[in-house]
């Protein structure tokens, strides 16, 4: 399809949060008949863009709704429900894949042709919202820019494979060898695959698929593992550059800025989608992500990626869309962990230098 001149960031909000792991799910427990108002990222970020940039360059249409039990923050009414076996059950029985699904038809029905900007928790959405706008477009025409630690491309039995070596070699492995649920787990689609399944369903060229401050590439060591876990492990990762999908791993951010800066000269689409998990800062720049397990860069290198992605789009290549994910609300904003956390703020520096022109902009803190 043509370009629409003038087009405008809609905002949209899903506050589903999926995350089956045991430190998650305590946290949850813990927070519940705490303040529901932390609840979504949205309504925080929001407030900050209410404020800084003028009314009538965006629109919002509000939060999708999630069951109570899958809140970040669940309610009383839902405490009998956050237990291991329900987010087993959900994630295994792609769960995920139905709110990324109607994340999709929601920008399809409320907000397309303008363009959709995301506030999300669990980033297995991202996936929902570019297949719907590479059927509104067409595959070709869109470029998917992901910014994130992890590659968020391993089936689920590539990565069991792997913690199962982990916790055979590794006196000091954190995985819990009895786990009822580390075994026999469906390939289902969820924050950790949605890539995997967006290049097996053909709904992005790996040629356009650019992976930005990755941690999670294995160690020159682990190619040499025998090990057929291991091996099929390095192999997925292998195989995604053979493929043709471009990876800038935090070590290259620092060691050669100039993998970054040629990103320009390597899209070659019309559209980009651009999507920014917050774990990028993780227990560096900020502190209110659902994974913390690598440190992530600081507050500085996260604006220079935006600047990088905002001088693209200033080259002449359309923002078909975007997304921040992956926040914890009961860490971010005003958590218990929150005395110097600029989560919320980072993101609302994010998606206001890549969204709008620096010289319409109301303020920037």
């Amino acid at each position: 399809m043509g370009k629409v001149l003038n087009k405008r960031p809609y905002f949209f909000g899903c506050p589903l949060d999926a995350d089956e792991r045991d430190e998650s799910i305590r946290e949850k427990i813990s927070s519940i008949g705490s303040d529901q108002n932390n609840n979504d990222p949205y309504t925080a970020i929001m407030e900050i863009i209410r404020q800084e940039v003028a009314p009538h360059l965006w629109e919002e249409r509000g939060s999708i709704e999630v069951p109570p039990w899958l809140f970040p923050i669940p309610p009383r009414v839902a405490k009998k429900n956050v237990v291991l076996e329900n987010f087993v059950y959900f994630i295994d029985g792609n769960g995920c894949q139905d709110f990324a699904q109607v994340a999709g038809k929601f920008i399809e029905e409320y907000i397309f042709p303008q363009i959709p900007c995301m506030i999300a928790v669990d980033h297995s959405l991202t996936g929902g919202v570019f297949a719907s706008l590479v059927s509104l477009y067409k595959p070709e025409d869109i470029s998917l820019i992901v910014v994130d630690s992890h590659v968020d491309a391993l089936p689920a039995s590539v990565m069991s494979g792997a913690i199962e070596y982990d916790i055979a070699t590794n006196p000091n492995s954190v995985h819990d060898p009895y786990d009822p649920f580390l075994k026999n787990r469906t390939d289902s689609y969820n924050a950790s695959s949605f890539i995997h399944h967006l290049l097996e369903q053909d709904e992005i060229d790996p040629e356009n698929l650019y992976l930005i401050g990755v941690s999670d590439y294995p160690s020159k060591h682990a190619f040499r593992i025998k090990d057929d876990r291991i091996r099929r492990y390095v192999n997925h990762y292998s195989s995604l550059k053979s493929n043709g999908v471009k990876i800038v791993t935090k070590k290259d951010l620092s060691q050669n800025p100039g993998k970054l800066t040629s990103l320009s000269r390597k899209v070659k689409t019309p559209y980009i989608y651009i999507s920014i998990d917050m774990d990028i800062g993780a227990r560096n720049a900020l502190e209110g992500v659902r994974f913390r397990n690598y440190q992530g860069i600081n507050e500085n290198q996260i604006y220079k990626i935006a600047k990088c992605l905002r001088d693209l789009l200033d080259s002449g290549v359309g923002l078909a869309g975007m997304d921040v994910t992956e926040f914890n609300p009961r860490r971010a904003g005003s958590g218990e962990n929150s005395v110097n956390d600029r989560t919320y703020r980072i993101a609302s520096n994010l998606i206001k230098t890549i969204c709008f022109s620096p010289e319409i902009l109301l303020n920037r803190s």
